[in-house]
């Protein structure tokens, strides 16, 4: 078995299908992560995307007998083999932080998410994790006003979940170039909205530079502008997740992407801070 570590995200580690275990920065140890898009598709294409082969489209039909069965195997060895030696984990991470819908594309994008969230939940509560681990679904939040997807999150909230909502950008421009998406703030703060009025909602930023330059004055004052616009309109914010990048990107144009420097990182962190909201930044 490979060593786990934040710089190797690989899903089939655990030579599984939609299950697979990662040393997560911002979980800040062990993540049971679960693949909805081991088709590699996501309607979006961030730059930094680590994930092979990305291609622009939406999950496919989930085997849920099969996710059932990894799920509940992955976390059960984790409880009781010698998992841990296996993939040579430190000491103080030799425990499950969290159970995360993640994967190799945008997980709200799956047409079985509903059904997921009740699988997911039944097995942490089986297990009696339940309120002792965290559940997170890592989203670049574009479809949270879709019925089906409010009414999946509406039980991940119940189940105590909490969503990472994707900001890299706060301008038309930005999010453009770095998320290759055609998106207004406005139309981000709608569905930030949506989902905060359901389930703690963290705002998850990855900062990175292109062509050597790192966001502008601008940029970063459009991204303060948006944190506090949110705050005036209302939306609780659990807080704000700053990273930068720790991974090869492997999309086309990965040469125009570098990381920032720490002091960057830090000022994204601060202009939330400025405004009240909890920051946590992950080099």
């Amino acid at each position: 078995m490979p060593p786990l570590t934040v710089s190797d995200h690989c899903r089939d580690s655990a030579g599984l299908l939609y299950v697979y275990p990662v040393l997560s920065r911002r979980s800040g140890g062990l993540s049971i992560g679960i693949n909805l898009n081991p088709n590699n598709a996501c309607n979006w294409a961030c730059r930094y995307c680590q994930v092979p082969d990305l291609q622009r489209g939406s999950g496919p039909p989930i085997d849920l007998e099969r996710l059932e069965t990894e799920l509940r195997s992955l976390l059960e060895d984790a409880a009781s083999g010698d998992f841990f030696d296996r993939h040579e984990l430190p000491a103080d991470q030799r425990s499950i932080r969290d159970i995360a819908l993640s994967g190799n594309g945008e997980p709200t994008s799956s047409p079985a998410l509903r059904e997921v969230v009740g699988l997911i939940g039944g097995i942490v509560a089986e297990q009696n994790l339940l309120g002792h681990i965290k559940l997170v679904l890592i989203s670049n939040g574009s479809l949270m006003r879709r019925d089906s997807v409010q009414q999946a999150l509406a039980h991940w909230g119940e189940l105590g979940g909490e969503v990472w909502f994707k900001l890299d950008r706060a301008t038309t421009e930005g999010m453009a170039a770095i998320n290759q998406i055609q998106m207004t703030p406005d139309t981000v703060l709608e569905n930030l909205k949506a989902s905060a009025r359901l389930c703690p909602t963290f705002i998850q930023t990855c900062v990175v530079a292109m062509k050597g330059e790192a966001p502008s004055a601008e940029e970063q004052a459009a991204y303060r502008a948006f944190l506090e616009r949110a705050l005036d309109e209302g939306i609780e914010l659990a807080g704000v997740l700053i990273y930068g990048l720790a991974r090869k990107p492997l999309q086309p144009g990965a040469e125009d992407i570098s990381p920032v420097t720490t002091d960057v990182l830090e000022a994204y962190g601060d202009a939330a801070r400025g405004l009240g909201i909890e920051a946590k930044v992950h080099l």
